[in-house]
């Protein structure tokens, strides 16, 4: 079973290279049948990209791209994601486990509703995009991805990892953050310091909150 380790969290990933194991190319992700299992979907271009109720389980996605997807009600249960642009993803109610997305843009998407196990967000850009009442279930990392301008509402982040992520401008709204890992990164920019009660952060990022308070709240320094 494949796994990464960041932190004190482990991430179990999807082993497709498993002996035995045979992925069928398909030319759609979408199926009355209501699944597709066992797949490989890769070098696509798509208008528009809309699944909903599906279920996607053991497969690849690659340099799949879409301007407009509509995502809702998805069960991904290990599939990697890689080199993929889903535009300004519109993705609700689904729930994510030992899924490995890697290289993708997901920029201005609005990502709500979702459950996320065992996934692993690696050198992803998420620029200007929204999550709403985003769960963490299980082992989540995000490791070198961009964030800015990102906003994150009402989420529970609770025991996530931030690993080497770009945060500028990163809206971290009220929401749940217990032990959220954020180590490595610069937080002099973010917003909503004051919400990031209990996280975890190292020698030194005092200092990066400090900054980003200050900001927020529109202090003055000084004695003019």
């Amino acid at each position: 079973m494949a796994s990464r380790t960041f932190g004190h969290t482990t991430v179990t990933t999807p082993d497709l290279n498993e002996p035995g194991l045979y992925l069928s190319v398909v030319k759609s992700l979408d199926s009355p049948r209501g699944a597709v299992q066992d797949f490989t979907y890769r070098d696509v271009e798509l208008r528009t990209l809309a699944l909903m109720g599906i279920q996607l389980v053991t497969g690849r996605i690659c340099n799949v791209r879409a301007k407009h997807v509509e995502l809702d009600a998805l069960n991904l249960h290990g599939v990697e994601i890689t080199n993929s642009d889903l535009g300004s993803a519109r993705w609700s109610g689904s729930k994510l486990t030992r899924v490995h997305f890697r290289d993708c843009k997901i920029m201005g998407a609005a990502m709500d509703g979702m459950v996320l196990n065992d996934v692993l967000f690696e050198k992803c850009r998420f620029d200007y995009a929204g999550f709403g009442n985003v769960r963490v279930g299980g082992p989540v990392a995000f490791a070198g991805c961009a964030f800015t301008e990102a906003v994150f509402t009402d989420c529970d982040l609770s025991g996530a990892v931030f690993s080497d992520c770009g945060l500028r401008l990163t809206e971290f709204g009220g929401g749940r953050y217990q032990d959220t890992d954020l180590r490595g990164n610069d937080l002099s920019q973010i917003r909503g310091a004051a919400n990031l009660a209990r996280v975890r952060i190292e020698t030194g990022q005092q200092t990066d909150l400090a900054k980003a308070l200050v900001h927020e709240l529109d202090m003055t320094i000084g004695d003019g």
